[in-house]
């Protein structure tokens, strides 16, 4: 893994290009949200011992909770399929993360923006 701030702002700015995708801050954290729902936490820049993103998953939930020190989400996001996914050495390649950044914005979005994201040019 590259540089984990550069991971976290790779991961965020994918994102935020998401269709109707946008940065809000509650807890003083950053998150990305959809329809006033958040797809994927983010926390903070500030530590990069603690870089890490947390996303709803379901078909890739058992692959992501094999990657170092990810494990599922506390506050009880966990039983519903959120999953922390620690940026360090050993953690998925950036398109790995990207592909569950998009799974979790696909859970949560409304069909509409899940179909206009189904319409885009396949990216690579």
């Amino acid at each position: 893994m590259s540089d984990p701030r550069s991971t976290f702002r790779r991961v965020k700015a994918f994102a935020l290009k998401l269709p109707e995708a946008y940065e809000d801050h509650p807890w003083g954290e950053s998150v990305a949200k959809v329809n006033k729902k958040i797809f994927v936490f983010l926390g903070t820049d500030v530590d990069p011992a603690n870089l890490a993103m947390i996303v709803k998953l379901s078909e890739s939930e058992e692959q992501a909770l094999m990657a170092p020190r990810a494990a599922p989400a506390g506050y009880g996001l966990g039983r519903a399929g959120w999953v922390l996914v620690p940026f360090l050495e050993g953690t998925p390649p950036l398109a790995v993360l990207k592909d569950w950044v998009e799974e979790s914005y696909r859970l949560v979005a409304p069909k509409r923006l899940v179909a206009e994201l189904d319409a885009r040019p396949l990216r690579y």
